[in-house]
């Protein structure tokens, strides 16, 4: 089972919540290290796909309605992690953690993960 890489994109790219998450291992890219700022939200979740990435963001509505299309097309895509933008770096990174000691990329193929669902101690 492979560990979950990270695609931040524009709506949540912080670069301390990046360097945190690096600082701790964890394999993270963002629109902003791969030039695709103001790109369509469905070229970033095509492009996160490609690159064998979950795709983290803060944006619930948009990401809520792809995943369902590419569910109803039967598409693929990599996985999503929706997040609340009222979360701090630190909680963010907690839950985060959580999640990936939960789950695996193959675990995230298709999925929709709110990140609420990962409060507590890692």
């Amino acid at each position: 089972m492979s560990q979950i890489r990270l695609f931040i994109d524009e709506d949540s790219m912080d670069q301390r919540f990046i360097k945190a998450l690096r600082a701790r291992g964890v394999d993270v890219t963002s629109v902003g290290e791969v030039e695709t700022i103001s790109s369509s939200d469905k070229e970033q979740l095509t492009l996160a796909t490609e690159l064998q990435r979950v795709l983290y963001t803060f944006n619930v509505g948009d990401f809520c309605q792809l995943h369902s299309i590419h569910i109803q097309e039967k598409r693929s895509h990599a996985g999503i992690i929706i997040s609340s933008q009222d979360y701090s770096i630190g909680e963010q990174m907690r839950r985060v953690l959580k999640l990936m000691a939960a789950k695996s990329a193959e675990d995230m193929i298709n999925q929709l993960v709110f990140l609420s669902n990962y409060a507590g101690e890692i």
